[in-house]
């Protein structure tokens, strides 16, 4: 059973999903994922937000594995107006 969580979960963190990367008001880079509502984190650079947030991504799936519930596709897509 472990075997097969193990790789479910591979394999919904090995896709990429889009994430929304701004500065915060406090200075720090605020990492927000909108196809996982809630999944949100940040870093003192942006490089540090970006390890952040896949780490933020990977935990956020496996919660939702461990509980039985359907990782959804990213299928946000980002258009300027």
């Amino acid at each position: 059973m472990a075997k097969l969580k193990m790789a479910k979960l591979r394999s919904q963190t090995d896709s990429k999903r889009q994430v929304l990367l701004y500065p915060g008001e406090d200075g720090y880079f605020v990492a927000e994922v909108p196809s996982l509502p809630g999944c949100i984190s940040q870093g003192k650079t942006r490089e540090e937000a970006l390890i952040n947030i896949e780490e933020a991504i990977n935990l956020y799936i496996e919660v939702l594995l461990d509980r039985g519930e359907i990782v959804t596709d990213d299928l946000i897509e980002v258009v300027s107006v």
